[in-house]
């Protein structure tokens, strides 16, 4: 039987991912974009053909990227966007014109590379794919990936990209691109063992992307991690926006199927906009997207407001899976990305927001780097009881040590143990059924949350729309 086109590229992708995802991947991280630079290099810096606007900060980056690239697409720009991690398949992670590149694109792209990646590899690799040491190391899955999101926005072309760090800012892969505006959402303790253990520390490292003359656009942050931003700004001359005073959130209220919004941009005020999107934190958010696009247009005080209209038209189209995204109703299950204390404080607060539950369960499996017991105790009160699970990354979290930590925290009678997620979410919808029928009332909901590996999982699971 004849294989199809679509099949062939399917299975040619399969092949490249299991090649790449063989190297370091995102949980071995070695602190250099020295051969990042070396790779684009001999690719002719496909990075410098295009604008760019970059984002770090600890939680929000993906969700911000998708209302960024929305705005930009709406003014007529073709646009190219690059995040991580994936939910489903690695495709997502580069993105033209608000979709996947294909299995082809994606393939393709990769064979172009591969000559330069040998290359690169003979320079600085002692062999060791895998090694974890300073020296002698070749070049990693995220490298690889993000040199050929750089390179397919060059072969398109776009006129902007849309760039999320994967860590941290001075030393990360994507930090190649001298972006012209440079967003820093919120920061706090995450990845403590690479980027510090302090905000100040920690911010420091994510304040690298912001580069001579460019525009800074600062989400809200304490005040330890400001300090070191507008260090940075100062130090480079950058022109400086920030949240609460030359932007932000002026009001918000909630609405079905997420939120109304005023908000104050760097041009003026920008009333009536609809974000289908759950959250004070994707307010925020959006209030750092706007400023961000109206700085890369050159908006401000003296020139007014971009196009209001295609604004409002932008936030409403805006889409982020695997971010408090209802999947399946009666019971409502919800997946978040939620990772880390900060990001899990905001979903929980979302969720108490948007969702008027009287019983939630909790489905939870995380990665082993992760502060588990702090998420735990963040979910404690605000769920009736848990189900913990183990997804299937090479990364994640041991069951009977996520199992041991939920006992301590939630009790032995409020927590379930499945050794399976799709037996998870069976148990979790099963106890939220139970309740309803011995209740005789509906209104339970499931929140499958923990890791960006889980979210996928489950969103693949259930059928998630792409």
């Amino acid at each position: 039987m004849a294989v199809s086109e679509k099949e062939k590229y399917a299975g040619l992708l399969r092949q490249i991912e299991a090649e790449i995802f063989g190297r370091r991947g995102e949980g071995h991280i070695n602190p250099t974009n020295e051969r990042m630079r070396a790779l684009v290099e001999l690719l002719g810096d496909p990075q410098r053909n295009y604008r760019a606007i970059h984002l770090t900060g600890t939680n929000g980056k993906t969700s911000t990227a998708r209302m960024v690239e929305q705005l930009l697409r709406e003014f007529g720009l073709r646009t190219g966007r690059y995040t991580s991690p994936h939910l489903s398949s690695v495709t997502e992670r580069i993105v033209l014109d608000g979709e996947p590149v294909s299995d082809r694109t994606f393939v393709e792209g990769y064979r172009e590379l591969a000559p330069y990646i040998e290359l690169v590899d003979g320079q600085f690799s002692d062999g060791n794919l895998r090694s974890e040491n300073p020296s002698g190391v070749a070049l990693s899955f995220f490298e690889i990936v993000t040199a050929l999101a750089f390179a397919i926005f060059a072969d398109a072309p776009v006129d902007v990209a849309v760039v999320e760090v994967g860590m941290g800012g001075t030393w990360d892969n994507t930090n190649v691109l001298d972006a012209e505006v440079a967003v820093v959402l919120p920061v706090d303790l995450d990845h403590t063992q690479y980027l510090g253990d302090t905000i100040a520390a920690i911010a420091t490292e994510k304040a690298g992307i912001i580069k001579p003359g460019a525009a800074a656009i600062l989400a809200a942050q304490p005040a330890e991690a400001a300090t070191a931003l507008l260090h940075r700004a100062a130090e480079v001359e950058a022109q400086v926006a920030r949240e609460g005073l030359e932007f932000g959130v002026l009001e918000r209220r909630v609405a079905v199927g997420g939120q109304s919004l005023i908000l104050q941009g760097l041009g003026g005020v920008y009333d009536d906009v609809f974000l289908p999107l759950h959250g004070a934190h994707q307010a925020q958010n959006a209030a750092c997207a706007l400023a961000a696009v109206e700085a890369f247009f050159g908006a401000g005080a003296d020139s007014g407001t971009l196009d209001v209209d295609l604004v409002r038209s932008a936030f409403a189209a805006v889409r982020s899976p695997g971010r408090l995204e209802a999947v399946r109703s009666a019971p409502t299950i919800l997946l978040d990305a939620a990772h880390n204390r900060h990001g899990m404080q905001a979903a929980l607060a979302a969720v108490g927001e948007a969702f008027d539950f009287r019983r939630l369960i909790a489905v939870v499996a995380m990665l082993a780097d992760k502060d588990a017991a702090a998420m735990l105790e963040l979910l404690e009160p605000a769920v009736d009881e848990i189900v913990v699970t183990q997804n299937s990354s090479s990364r994640a979290l041991p069951l009977d040590e996520l199992a041991a930590a939920a006992v301590e925290v939630f009790g032995a009678d409020r927590v379930t143990v499945e050794a399976r997620l799709d037996d998870a979410i069976e148990a979790a919808v099963r106890l939220a059924e139970e309740d309803s029928v011995a209740g005789g009332l509906s209104g339970s909901g499931v929140l499958v949350t923990g890791s960006v590996v889980t979210a996928g999982e489950a969103r693949t699971l259930l059928g998630g729309a792409p």
